[in-house]
Formats: structure tokens, sequence, C-alpha cells
């Protein structure tokens, strides 16, 4: 072996042993999704049939982008919000639980703000089809349960504003 061939063969040697050491090395990578918090872009109150009224804060979902994420990847709510979406037609609406993390009511609201229909305790990342079996312009999404503890029933209103 010559001299040169040598020193190439102790580069070799000496780069391999420090690849060992230091690039061989598995790195567990965590990605951390952001976390989507609530921001108040209206208040909605739920005028009942008997009088009493119920009153939340809500998101609006009014864009192709917001309809079309809605309430996914969210970890809670809480029990005086919802998120309203807005549709610019009156037609049968589907909803489904896709990338959603939590348990929700699901109210349709015709174009006259009267509930038409509800689809109660729809279950987390369910792909399912959850029709409004109505005509509906709008939809209203809370925490499951609280239609129920709540008493809402078809034909109950809503009035609501935005708030920016």
């Amino acid at each position: 072996m010559t001299f040169n061939s040598l020193k190439i063969y102790y580069f070799l040697l000496s780069a391999c042993i420090t690849l060992n050491v230091t690039g061989c090395k598995e790195e567990k990578k965590e990605v951390k999704q952001t976390e989507i918090t609530f921001t108040k872009e209206g208040e909605l109150t739920i005028f009942k049939a008997d009088s009493t009224q119920v009153k939340l804060d809500i998101e609006i979902a009014d864009t192709d982008f917001d309809i079309q994420t809605g309430l996914m990847y969210r970890d809670a709510m809480k029990p005086k919000q919802g998120m309203l979406f807005i549709f610019d037609d009156v037609r049968e609406r589907y909803f489904y639980m896709k990338n959603t993390r939590i348990a929700l009511d699901i109210i349709y609201i015709d174009e006259n703000n009267k509930i038409v229909s509800f689809q109660k305790n729809a279950k987390p990342f369910d792909e399912s089809s959850l029709p409004s079996n109505a005509p509906a312009k709008y939809v209203l999404e809370i925490n499951a349960g609280l239609s129920e503890q709540w008493q809402l029933s078809v034909m109950d209103s809503i009035g609501f504003t935005k708030t920016h």
C-alpha cells in the first residue's frame, strides 16, 4: 500500500466512524399541530316555544374554506359556544364528522330561522352522512347533548349578529 493509499484509507475509515457516531442516530421528530382556538365572531340566541332563550357565542363559517373545515381538529368547545354555518342557498344539507374530535349536536335551520331538524350526538371521526331531511340555510353545531339539555325542538328559532 502506498502512502497516498494509506492516507485515503484512514480518511475513509475516520469518515465512516464519524458517520456512525453522529449521522446514524434515529431521531424521532414530533409534528405538533397548531391548536385551533375559539374566536368569537358573533352572538346567537335560540328562542324556544316556552319563551325561554339560550344565548351562545359563535364562530361563523361563511366562506368555502370555513364551511369545509368547520370544527375539525378542535379538542374542545365550551358549553355556551357554537359554530354557525351560513349558506347562500336553501337546500337539504349533509354534514359528517371527518377529522372532528368532539361529539356534536348538529341543528339544521331554514331560511326563516326556524329549526327544521337535528342530528344529535354525532360521533367523532364518523364519516357517515348526517342529512338535514329538510331544506336548510343555516347549520348550528354545539356540543353533543346540549340540544337535549336545553330541550330544543323543531320550530324553535334563532337570531344572530356578527360582531365583526
